[in-house]
């Protein structure tokens, strides 16, 4: 195994327990390496820091596997892969639900790698291409112990925030091992039925680690007029509709997404004609729902961090405040408005900021009186901050 030096303040880092090698001027004069290999870290004095996946075209250079010494081999793998399945059979509220995470990268010590659970599907993702080169083990592992119908891999592509919401029809999904699944796959979430897609779009059309959040959001959605915004394939607007809503209003950009809500509606038979779906960029569809002096008792807004439509981008620093100040006069007062965030580097309390700017410039008193993150199938390493980045807010107006 080769050695590779680092300089002292990844030495730093890697003392509080960080798992990242980001690239610097001791990594620009590192030895040429194949993406894939381990190599062992050295301080300036040859003491050995920790065992790494080497990525080296990557602003993650190398990601730790182990601060102690270890063979990557297929036992190896498997030792963690079991680790990780006995964490969500002790841990996670599965109950009713057939679709979760079954590896979280560094949370569960396999750093840049996800593995998602569909059913009997699993789906792959690499968020480090040094493990490209190990993909055929992990899938063989992953065979092995959980026999799958398939395994699927979804390919990250690096131009992600360019792509427009027309690319949501694109196959970025392959099939590794096994048979193929439906185009349209039905799987359980708290007891209702979600379509998803283990090829087409750059998601499979579920965001899993809102999961407990939607289950905790059912209970209040009795008689309540719901608008969701950035609704994306409907997952909270067809718990609401199941939960009680008098009225659901969907709005997103994409008419291929707004399509896959309703799709989502009829497989839990839900008349979707008795609910709204709304086609638009959001912040003009909340301009149209103001002038026509509409009210709604909860709104949800979960945008995507950033993202690109026609007419214009959103990013969650900036736009924000705007969207919590659009949404503030049309919801009544002692109603609900749940912010949510999943951009890993806006922290806390900049995104509290960002609520309180859009309060203040609704002339609006907000309250949060719910915080919450992801469940216990996203675990994250207490050194890593980075790893807890999603934030859900459940805020009272007045």
């Amino acid at each position: 195994m080769e050695q590779r030096i680092v300089g002292q303040d990844t030495v730093r880092m890697l003392e509080l327990g960080h798992p990242w090698i980001i690239a610097d001027n001791f990594t620009k004069r590192w030895p040429k390496g194949k993406t894939g290999d381990l190599v062992q870290l050295t301080d300036e004095r040859g003491k050995p820091m920790a065992i790494a996946l080497l990525d080296p075209a990557d602003r993650i250079v190398a990601r730790v596997l182990s601060h102690q010494a270890m063979q990557f081999d297929r036992g190896w793998i498997k030792k963690r892969l079991q680790s990780t399945i006995s964490l969500r059979e002790r841990h996670a509220d599965l109950s009713n639900t057939t679709a979760y995470r079954l590896v979280n990268a560094e949370g569960d010590g396999l750093p840049g790698l996800t593995v998602d659970r569909y059913g009997e599907y699993l789906m792959i993702q690499l968020y480090c291409e040094g493990w490209r080169p190990h993909l055929k083990l992990v899938t063989s592992v992953l065979q092995e112990l959980l026999q799958p119908l398939g395994i699927y891999e979804k390919a990250r592509p690096h131009n992600t925030r360019e792509l427009e919401a027309v690319s949501d029809s694109k196959k970025y999904g392959r099939l590794l091992a096994g048979s193929a699944a439906p185009q349209r796959l039905e799987v359980q979430e708290n007891g209702l039925t979600f379509l998803v897609s283990l090829e087409e779009g750059l998601n499979t059309g579920l965001f899993l680690d809102q999961r407990e959040n939607r289950r905790g959001l059912m209970p209040r959605m009795a008689g309540k007029r719901f608008l969701n915004l950035f609704a994306y394939t409907g997952a909270f607007s067809v718990a609401a509709a199941a939960s009680g809503a008098t009225q659901v209003t969907s709005v997103d950009v994409s008419p291929g997404y707004t399509d896959w809500n309703r799709a989502n509606f009829s497989a839990n038979r839900l008349n979707h004609k008795k609910h709204r779906f709304l086609v638009g960029d959001c912040m003009a569809r909340l301009a149209e729902l103001a002038s026509s002096k509409e009210q709604f008792d909860i709104i949800m807004m979960d945008p995507p961090s950033f993202s690109t439509t026609a007419k214009g981008r959103f990013t969650t620093r900036g736009g924000t405040s705007d969207l919590v100040a659009a949404c503030l006069p049309l919801l009544v007062d002692g109603g609900l408005l749940i912010c949510s965030s999943n951009h890993q580097k806006t922290d806390l309390a900049d995104y509290l900021k960002e609520l309180r700017r859009g309060a203040l410039q609704a002339k609006s008193e907000l309250r949060v009186i719910e915080q919450k993150g992801q469940p216990a199938d996203f675990p994250y390493p207490v050194t890593l901050p980075e790893g807890r980045y999603l934030k859900y807010l459940v805020c009272v107006k007045g």
